[in-house]
């Protein structure tokens, strides 16, 4: 079952090459109580065999997948959206609200999960001084994640994930990192860029609907 794939994939990811100092990796899957969380909602949306759309993010925040290791899902959304009670932290994150208003509109989390897989070029995220940090902050985290984000993506693939094409949320330094990798390693045949989510809540809030129509006029294209 994909379901247990998942899980396994998630359990067992470590990054091997030395990140620059002051560099804090999150590893959500570490922990019991979140691990158990995961299996939930992936036995839920994804115990079956059929093949998934990926929508690809930067990488985990604290707030969202850093803590629940769902990613675009943080504590709030996992209980309220997806019907799975939990005892963390109900810190909303910013991102999070986006998808799963837009996951709404397209009529659910069932419906949405039944075809699509959200995962993110690194799945671990990282920390410095106690913030968030995007794996491209740094050249030389970028450098030392590489490696691992190549691997994880094709882990990821050969769990039968669908490759005709694929959705980059972000659609600046995150969209030309996958792009170059995608040409080198040709895992999809179009890479779709979308705005980031937090992008949208920060600073085009007021368009959110409008933003919400996007994300579904493209995802329309493998609806059919």
């Amino acid at each position: 079952m994909l379901s247990d794939q998942i899980i396994s994939f998630y359990r067992s990811l470590t990054i091997q090459n030395k990140l620059p100092s002051g560099i804090q990796v999150m590893n959500p899957y570490t922990d019991a109580y979140t691990l158990g969380l995961c299996k939930k909602f992936y036995k839920k949306y994804y115990h079956d065999t059929n093949k998934r759309i990926l929508l690809i993010g930067i990488n985990p925040g604290r707030f969202g997948s850093g803590t629940t290791g769902i990613s675009f899902t943080d504590p709030v959304r996992l209980e309220s959206a997806c019907d799975i009670p939990n005892t963390l932290k109900k810190s909303p994150e910013l991102s999070s609200d986006f998808i799963y208003r837009m996951i709404s509109a397209y009529g659910g989390p069932a419906s949405f999960y039944e075809r699509y897989f959200i995962t993110s070029v690194s799945p671990l995220g990282f920390t410095k001084a106690g913030k968030n940090i995007n794996y491209y902050d740094e050249k030389r985290l970028e450098e030392g994640v590489t490696a691992f984000a190549v691997e994880s993506m094709n882990r990821q693939i050969k769990m039968g994930m669908d490759t005709d094409r694929c959705y980059c949320l972000g659609e600046g330094k995150n969209y030309k990192f996958l792009t170059s990798l995608n040409k080198e390693h040709r895992w999809f045949r179009e890479v779709i860029p979308l705005p980031h989510p937090r992008y949208i809540m920060q600073y085009k809030r007021k368009q959110l609907s409008g933003y919400i129509e996007q994300y579904l006029n493209a995802l329309r294209l493998t609806s059919h």
